[in-house]
């Protein structure tokens, strides 16, 4: 008998780890709520995660097993169970959080002493990050490496003959969720599959015209873009699953079809980047990937910097996404880079403060992908471009400039002319009052802002 230690991965197919343990012989599946790690991921997330443990206990009940809940460290936790349960092994599978890496360390060590063997597999990312090159210079050269390792199919769903008996074990209760305040999308397995069914059918095929299309993320929001990103953070689908469905329907599709499909593929390599610059730098989401000649004069603005978080700094786009995070706890990819580039940039706030506050909000919050991203936007990161820096009207004159995204979610110009929300950052301030005079005018001049980032980097990179 093994235990199966359910992390970060709720689900039963496509759970290479899991798939270990069965061949094995019987399994228990159990997963350990640490509070130590648990309880600092934001409400949000944590009752979005608690919810799909609970559909992930359905799920084996089922099959006419079930999922056995324990508190405490598990390092502690399960070498007990283990004992308790006559298993003699536990299998899990690898994360690249620092945390959970030493949480992994201690729980190895605590099963070595007690006699149990332990045994992971990799299955958060497609590609083990051991078997690539530590760095890459930008991300087209990391894929390009990426691509020519092969990728494994999705692991079978154990049977329930794979499920070892666990009669007479206390089962153990699944934690009672924070209190959120905002509508949590349905979790689990069943829902992330049934998104991205809908998304397959009727949403992978434009997507490479409706990926930055705002006016549609407003009008078919899980279409336009396929929002799976709370189910991969969560490990309610298997991203083995994700990538072979996709690729299915790019070799099936011709045409523009096939680069519309190919562009979702090539989205996912965004993500397997990312965890490839954790793997290699476990302090990603807390010192510049990039070596910086000298440090950045970040400004400490708290004023500002609340204006950011409430979305009121009179820059139309930034603040939609930013209400659209404290609305719903996701942004669409579009906007979530101009919000991170004008608080880097035209704000020169710290990366790091934007990604806390990202962490705490999210509902999809990914370690990786979130610290990845986050320094990728403020030129800390790996990107061909020295000084990448989004001007805000720019960008939503390209990708709203209908304003259906903004009228969504900043209420006070849903009466103003579309041409006159684009450019109201630039508008005199007579004429802002007269149009929304409840809305705030900009808490940074659009160009002044862009000329001292400039600066700003230049210095740090040494050009000035």
């Amino acid at each position: 008998m093994r235990l199966f230690w359910h992390r970060r991965d709720l689900r039963l197919r496509d759970n290479r780890g899991l798939a270990a343990a069965a061949a094995e012989g019987a399994v228990v599946p159990v997963f350990v709520r640490d509070p130590d790690l648990l309880d600092r991921v934001g409400d949000r997330q944590r009752a979005f995660f608690l919810r799909g443990v609970r559909r992930l206990r359905e799920a084996y009940r089922d099959r006419g097993g079930d999922l056995l809940v324990r508190e405490g460290a598990p390092s502690e936790v399960l070498p007990e169970l283990a004992e308790e349960l006559g298993a003699d092994a536990v299998g899990y599978n690898e994360h690249y959080r620092p945390e959970r890496r030493e949480r992994r360390d201690r729980v190895e060590a605590a099963c070595a002493d007690a006699g149990v063997e332990t045994a992971s597999e990799t299955d958060l990312v497609l590609v083990d990050p051991a078997r690539l090159d530590e760095r890459y210079p930008n991300h087209g050269r990391f894929r390009d490496a990426w691509e020519k390792v092969p990728k494994e199919p999705p692991a079978p769903a154990p049977d329930a003959a794979d499920l070892a008996s666990v009669d007479g074990a206390d089962p153990g209760s699944v934690p009672d969720e924070p209190a959120v305040d905002i509508d949590l999308p349905a979790a689990g397995y069943r829902a992330a599959r049934e998104r991205y069914d809908a998304f397959l059918d009727d949403g992978i095929g434009s997507y490479r015209e409706t990926r930055d299309d705002l006016a549609a993320a407003v009008a078919e929001p899980t279409l336009a873009v396929s929002r799976m990103s709370p189910y991969l953070a969560a490990g309610m689908i298997g991203v083995r699953e994700v990538w072979a469905d996709a690729s299915e329907r790019h070799d099936a599709a011709t045409g523009d079809e096939r680069d519309d499909v190919w562009k979702y593929l090539d989205e996912l390599t965004w993500r397997e980047g990312n965890y490839h610059l954790l793997y290699y730098s476990p302090d990603l989401p807390s010192a510049n990937y990039e070596s910086i000649p000298n440090p950045i004069e970040w400004r400490d603005d708290p004023e500002t910097f609340d204006a950011w978080t409430r979305g009121e700094t009179g820059y139309p786009l930034v603040d939609a996404g930013m209400r659209q995070l404290r609305a719903e706890g996701y942004i669409h990819n579009r906007p979530r880079q101009v919000v991170a580039s004008f608080l880097t940039k035209h704000l020169l706030v710290d990366w790091r403060k934007g990604r806390r506050h990202f962490a705490e909000r999210l509902i999809d919050h990914d370690p990786a992908s979130n610290a990845g991203s986050w320094q990728w936007i403020a030129s800390t990161g790996t990107d061909s471009v020295d000084v990448r820096i989004f001007d805000p009207v720019a960008q939503m004159d390209k990708y709203d400039d209908g304003a259906a995204f903004v009228k969504q979610y900043v209420p006070e110009l849903r009466d103003v002319d579309p041409s006159k929300a684009v450019e109201w950052p630039t508008l005199p301030a007579a004429e802002r009052e007269r149009l929304a005079p409840g809305y705030p005018d900009p808490i940074v001049d659009r160009n002044a802002g862009y000329e001292r980032a400039q600066r700003t980097f230049e210095r740090a990179l040494g050009k000035r």
